[in-house]
């Protein structure tokens, strides 16, 4: 588990669109909201510094961070977050607060392991695909993981790893999954190689041929 993030922040009292733009622009601040739990939901003013760099950590947008508000500490996920399309740099964060006694839904990222030696790629010459790099879970905040590995070491062509296969940690549940079996979709995939089912067949018929052709033979001696 990588060393929690903890986010400096002060109550922002100056609201609106005007606002937003003179805390962005001039002051280099990022406006945002904190809510959830029992307590009223905080306008906030954050660094613009520090979240560039915070945002900079894979488990910025996954892991519970400690939002420090005028020197409280609020635990608390990203919910949403809004980038300037034009430079990517963050415009408004939404903080929502967790308790460590109720269940949490996070997107955590998936963590491939094992593709060079991937038996369908290694072995078969297949090509290898992503089809998700996150998944929606649902845990205790203590059991909050940092990401999952995919082990793709036996994963043969042809064939996928779905959520069900996944390797959860205690307590951490698939969100996908309560929802039925219908809702089971691939992770990642090994295509087989194009012509590899045509290789096959040619292989098959190579070999029917040499065996027909070392019976002809036997009985030729036997004459």
């Amino acid at each position: 588990m990588s060393d929690t993030i903890t986010l400096t922040a002060t109550v922002r009292t100056d609201v609106g669109k005007g606002a937003s733009r003179r805390l962005r622009r001039l002051e280099d601040k990022v406006p945002a909201i904190i809510y959830g739990g029992e307590a009223e939901p905080q306008k906030l003013t954050l660094s613009g510094n520090d979240i560039l760099k915070a945002s900079q950590s894979e488990a910025f947008y996954s892991q519970i961070l400690d939002v420090s508000v005028d020197g409280q500490i609020q635990p608390a996920v990203i919910r949403d977050l809004q980038r300037n399309p034009a430079n990517g740099r963050v415009q408004h964060i939404d903080f929502q607060r967790v308790s460590a006694d109720k269940e949490i839904n996070v997107n955590v990222p998936l963590h491939f392991i094992n593709e060079a030696a991937c038996v369908g790629v290694k072995m078969s010459g297949g090509t290898l695909t992503h089809n998700l790099t996150e998944v929606e879970i649902t845990c205790l905040p203590a059991n909050l993981p940092e990401f999952i590995e995919v082990d793709m070491l036996e994963v043969e062509a042809g064939t996928s790893v779905h959520l069900s296969d996944l390797v959860l940690p205690e307590g951490v549940t698939v969100v996908a999954l309560t929802f039925g079996e219908d809702r089971d979709i691939p992770v990642a995939s090994v295509t087989a190689r194009r012509g590899a089912s045509e290789d096959v067949a040619d292989n098959a018929e190579a070999a029917a041929e040499e065996g027909e052709a070392q019976a002809a033979d036997d009985e030729g001696g036997e004459d």
